[in-house]
């Protein structure tokens, strides 16, 4: 009797515990989900606060920034246009301010400089800074878009040679791209490939509209000339794999090319590393030295000790960051 009652309290704590388990993955799974959509929302923030503050504002500043817009549209990054100039305005006024009270109170009080001279730092700093800001702001959709287009171009062979293998399989042009947006290990046409199966499925554009509007959206002009061949191709009824075969050896091809000559230019890219990186800031730093001891030798208000303090901390830093982002834009990704 008491072996009974064992088994049945054992039973029915398992089924318990297999009915917690059942209510925890949904739980789980609906707590993943809200802390994607708050991740989301902390992302979104600056974006919405900057045009709920300068929204309104922004509207004379729209014509400076106007080749913005096509940049945004094509780096991918899912960015209003309207929204990005009213955080750029945003960014640049509230730096500019924190630098024009920053820099002088801190050059007052701690370098001990004239009260005079602090301020004309610090508005020269503001004005540096703000200009700096609006720049990066400027430029950061314009390296994504170019960061997109190089990761096109460079993974064309293997995007033509994949599609290539499809449409000689007897697969459909919409299935093509599906599959390239559903890669396991996507490359990057498969954003465009998204975009492309997104406007098929959900805004009901047939594969001659969508390819047209990724056409006129992408960065690459070889990747455009491959949408548009294909366009082409589905017009006339002709064979999509054999066009894709040929756009598959034509881009090997080129892409043999500019590996031979990334090689050529990386070793003067490594010349001039040494040249303007390390020998050059070295004797800088033993002049300014040499002059510091000998007591003089200044640049107007800036003494040796400023200069060799802005040269360690501001100059090799900022040329480093300079030639590390031009030695990213010309290294190929495969």
């Amino acid at each position: 009797m008491r072996s009974q009652v064992m088994e049945k309290l054992k039973a029915s704590a398992k089924r318990l515990a297999t009915k917690l388990q059942n209510l925890s993955s949904p739980l789980s799974k609906t707590e993943g989900d809200l802390s994607v959509q708050e991740s989301k929302i902390v992302l979104e923030k600056p974006l919405s606060l900057a045009y709920q503050v300068m929204g309104d504002k922004t509207a004379r500043f729209m014509p400076l920034f106007q080749d913005l817009d096509l940049a945004l549209q094509q780096s991918g990054l899912r960015i209003n246009f309207k929204a990005y100039v009213s955080l750029t305005v945003l960014a640049s006024l509230l730096i500019t301010v924190a630098v024009a009270v920053v820099v002088p109170v801190l050059l007052f009080f701690v370098s001990n400089m004239s009260l005079s001279s602090a301020l004309m730092f610090g508005f020269g700093g503001s004005l540096f800074t703000c200009a700096f800001t609006v720049i990066g702001f400027y430029l950061y959709p314009v390296y994504h878009a170019d960061k997109h287009k190089r990761d096109l171009e460079d993974e064309l062979p293997f995007t033509t040679g994949y599609m290539a293998i499809l449409a000689n399989a007897g697969v459909a042009p919409e299935k093509v791209f599906h599959s390239l947006a559903n890669l396991n290990q996507p490359l990057a046409a498969s954003t465009e490939a998204k975009e492309i199966v997104k406007n098929i499925n959900l805004f009901g554009l047939d594969i001659i509209s969508a390819l047209e509007k990724a056409s006129s959206r992408t960065p690459s002009e070889k990747f455009r000339d491959t949408l548009e061949g294909i366009i082409s191709t589905i017009h006339t009824g002709g064979n999509l794999g054999g066009f894709l075969r040929e756009k598959f050896k034509t881009a090997m091809k080129l892409k043999k090319l500019s590996l031979k000559k990334y090689s050529d230019s990386l070793s003067v890219l490594s010349e001039v590393y040494v040249a303007l990186l390390l020998t050059g800031p070295l004797l800088l730093v033993i002049m300014v030295s040499v002059m510091s001891v000998l007591g003089g030798g200044g640049i107007g208000l800036l003494s040796p000790e400023l200069l060799l303090s802005l040269l360690t901390y501001l100059l090799i830093p900022v040329c480093a960051v300079i030639f590390l982002i031009i030695l990213d834009s010309t290294s190929p990704k495969w």
